[in-house]
């Protein structure tokens, strides 16, 4: 469907969540996800609480009445009480709250002096206490897209959740790994106006946070969320969005699916139905004579919706119909799987045309009138499911779009979850007091913001840095440690090689880079500069060090015994390998090189730079004749 955004009144908003490269944001924890089999598991349900008002925010609800358990796996070491919510939380880490007010600072955002850190129920099992901690820490700001200027909203530092790993019908399981590590929330105005330009502030968002070089990077670590509405449609969040490629599509698809709500809703204006029609009372139907295997042995229920014929087969986004819509909150509110209404095909669950002539006669339903069905074993629970959950779902299309909270789909479109959270769900943390931002703190950082990436590729072709090395580092988290070197006088090329391939070669051997520290990366590209180790021995010196990171640099350059020969060594020992070869190269001649380069290499294991031996080797030769 091509839409036109301003004719539709298409208005969105953008927030984006980043996490940062710290550690955890309120306890000492590492913020490494873990693979291995966990050490501690512990079990836990959540109810919510009520808000300084005394009120229950409906998301919070509606997910108690699911009555799910939660399992929780974590590690020695790296899982402590405060991720438990066993003990009160430390301080706010200072290495993420500087990262937060740097981004601030580059957004022109007009930061608060102090940050309270504020209590958000979320009962969905992601958080072990029940809630989200969160702190405003500025608001107002803006980037650019194009020539339009999109005002920053907020600006605030939380705690992500835990991850899931596992769900059943009763249970979720989550590992507490990721809970804690700071996130990052930008979030826009709602001043984007077309799927477009929502792509183009993502980008510009995403661009300035990675500019920062404090943010982690990698699947899962930067989340986007949508607020979108059109005229007449309402507010719908989507929540989720992990690529950025694709979020002019999801816009794209939410406009498409709030334009065919409002044709349904006119549609139904059409056939005079209002909600005194859709009263209808569920009862229980014939048993089928031969139904497919998943309706046997189960009572068939069904519920008439007065007005409904061939609207709950509407298509609202591409494979995704009214139904589909009826069906997630199904789904999502009664955990129950799967609908069957009277807008598709009944082959599939090989119902024939007489029995669906009985539903309809049973049903008592007029020629506009369609039907839902659910297969259930408790007479009582499938009523309360087609009186008051798809009876509810289809009173809003009296409505049109219902505000609601949705899940991001792989190809663009989104699903139901909840129900718009509340402003009940905000309350004071008390186990921490507020945090002082200083103006000495702000001028600190002020002094050391990043450089912009079209700045930093001019800065690194001056140093002679190669066009591809220079794109590749203008947004690396690499790039202000890459600066620094080059202040220092470290050789561009050499210094970006180990850090941009180097490293991402260790991390293919599934290395640890993050152990590194600068100064570590520092010793050696200075060691391997300064001819006191090669270049090609500098990714060996690194594993070995991680395996043993208490040993000083010398240490490990002894245990390996890979230090540099001088020229004088080199020469004697490639002298050798020709004399010993002196058949071989009289025979073959210049042809001989590779096999005694194979040889020297192997020899000299890595103590003299390859291009040299190749050098000495070919003046060797030249001198046998």
């Amino acid at each position: 469907m091509n839409i036109d955004s301003h004719k539709i009144g298409l208005i969105a908003g953008l927030e984006v969540h980043q996490q940062l490269d710290s550690g955890k944001l309120f306890c000492r924890c590492p913020s490494n996800l873990r693979e291995d089999s966990p050490e501690i598991i512990i079990k836990r349900k959540l109810r919510p609480t009520a808000s300084e008002l005394g009120e229950f925010d409906k998301a919070a609800l509606e997910q108690f009445r699911k009555g799910l358990s939660y399992k929780y796996e974590g590690y020695h070491g790296s899982t402590c009480e405060i991720e438990l919510d066993e003990e009160p939380i430390q301080e706010m880490d200072r290495k993420a709250l500087e990262a937060v007010l740097e981004v601030g600072l580059m957004l022109e955002t007009k930061l608060l002096n102090e940050a309270i850190v504020m209590r958000k129920t979320v009962i969905d099992g992601s958080n072990t206490s029940g809630f989200q901690r969160t702190a405003l820490i500025g608001a107002g700001g803006k980037i650019n897209i194009g020539e339009k200027i999109v005002g920053i909203q907020g600006l605030v530092l939380e705690e992500d959740a835990a991850r899931t790993i596992a769900r059943t019908e009763k249970e979720i399981v989550y590992r507490l790994d990721r809970l804690g590590i700071p996130l990052i929330e930008i979030s826009t105005n709602p001043e984007i106006n077309s799927p477009i330009e929502a792509k183009l502030a993502a980008k510009a968002i995403g661009e300035l946070l990675r500019r920062t070089g404090k943010i982690r990077r990698g699947l899962g670590t930067i989340r986007q969320d949508l607020n979108i509405s059109i005229r007449e449609g309402s507010r719908i969040e989507i929540k989720g969005v992990q690529e950025l490629e694709m979020i002019d599509v999801f816009v794209q698809r939410e406009a498409e699916r709030q334009l065919n709500l409002l044709e349904i809703k006119k549609e139904l204006e059409k056939r005079n139905i209002s909600e005194k029609e859709l009263n209808s009372k569920a009862i229980e139907l014939p048993s089928f004579s031969n139904p497919a295997n998943f309706l046997k042995a189960k009572k068939i229920f069904g519920i008439k919706l007065s007005g409904f014929n061939r609207l709950i087969g509407k298509e609202l986004q591409p494979n995704r119909r009214l139904g589909t819509e009826i069906a997630d909150y199904v789904r999502v509110q009664a955990n129950l799987k799967g609908i069957i209404h009277s807008d598709e095909s009944m082959e599939k669950y090989q119902i024939s045309k007489q029995e669906i002539e009985g539903i309809r006669k049973k049903l008592s339903l007029q020629e506009n009138d369609a039907f839902v069905l659910i297969a259930h074993e408790d007479a009582k629970k499938a009523k309360q499911i087609l009186e008051e959950i798809v009876l509810t779902r289809a009173r809003a299309c009296l409505k049109g779009v219902p505000e609601e909270t949705r899940n991001a789909l792989l190809e663009g479109g989104s699903e139901y979850s909840r129900p718009l959270p509340g402003e009940a769900r905000m309350y004071p943390e008390t186990d921490i007091s507020s945090v002082k931002i200083s103006k000495e703190l702000l001028n600190e950082i002020r002094k050391n913001l990043p450089l912009s990436a079209d700045e930093r590729k001019a800065l690194y072709l001056k140093h002679g840095l190669p066009e591809q090395l220079a794109e590749k580092m203008k947004l690396s988290n690499f790039a202000r440690f890459f600066e620094a070197l080059l202040k220092k006088g470290f050789n561009a090329t050499n210094s970006a090689v180990l850090l941009l391939e180097g490293l991402v070669q260790l991390k293919r051997e599934g290395i640890d880079i993050e152990q590194f520290s600068e100064k570590q990366l520092e010793q050696i590209i200075q060691a391997a500069e300064k001819n006191k180790i090669t270049k090609q021995i500098q990714l060996d010196v690194l594993r070995e060090w991680g395996k043993k990171p208490n040993k000083s640099f010398n240490e490990i350059i002894e245990s390996l015994n890979v230090s540099s020969l001088n020229e004088t060594q080199l020469k004697e020992i490639i002298k050798k390998i020709v004399q010993k070869n002196f058949l071989l190269i009289k025979e073959k001649g210049p042809s001989s090189l590779p096999a005694l380069m194979g040889e020297a290499m192997k020899e000299l294991k890595g103590k003299a730079e390859g291009k040299k031996i190749s050098e000495l080797l070919k003046k060797e030769i030249e001198n046998l004749k």
